[in-house]
């Protein structure tokens, strides 16, 4: 079960960055350099960063995603009923690769609607990235492992 705790603490390590990351966002469009070039480059529409409580919000999400990733993954301590955590760390993958399959495959209506750089970010880096956190999030969860104290060698 290493590489099922490798897997979930590399995912909740990139979900606690990404999470602090949009903290950051509710008071500053860093690190770029300007509202106008953040939306253009994290939102694809619209003048500036996004309200500072979708930001908080959206930090808060990921937080909770990556403590609910390293506890299945026995990274951390678990706590809680092993049900509920393992049903929210499918949650966590499901929303993940939803979110990358969603960028990588609108094609009009609401991808029209982005900017050409977001469109291309989103389509080299964010939806890849989700991708790939969302099947590290399967992996874990199907692993169901938990956080388990050694017990005594017999």
């Amino acid at each position: 079960m290493r590489a099922v705790r490798v897997v979930g603490t590399a995912v909740a390590g990139v979900l606690a960055g990404t999470g602090a990351l949009h903290a950051v966002w509710t008071v500053s469009p860093w690190p770029l350099r300007t509202p106008e070039e953040f939306a253009d480059t994290v939102v694809g529409t619209g003048d500036g960063v996004p309200p500072a409580a979708a930001c908080a919000a959206v930090a808060g999400l990921l937080g909770a995603a990556a403590c609910l990733v390293a506890a299945e993954a026995g990274a951390v301590p678990a706590v809680g009923p092993a049900r509920l955590r393992r049903a929210g760390v499918w949650t966590v993958s499901a929303v993940l690769l939803t979110r990358g399959a969603g960028g990588l495959t609108l094609v009009g209506g609401e991808r029209a609607l982005r900017s050409e750089r977001f469109r291309r970010l989103d389509s080299r880096y964010y939806s890849p990235l989700c991708l790939a956190l969302g099947t590290g999030a399967a992996v874990v969860a199907a692993a169901g492992t938990g956080y388990r104290e050694p017990g005594p060698v017999a």
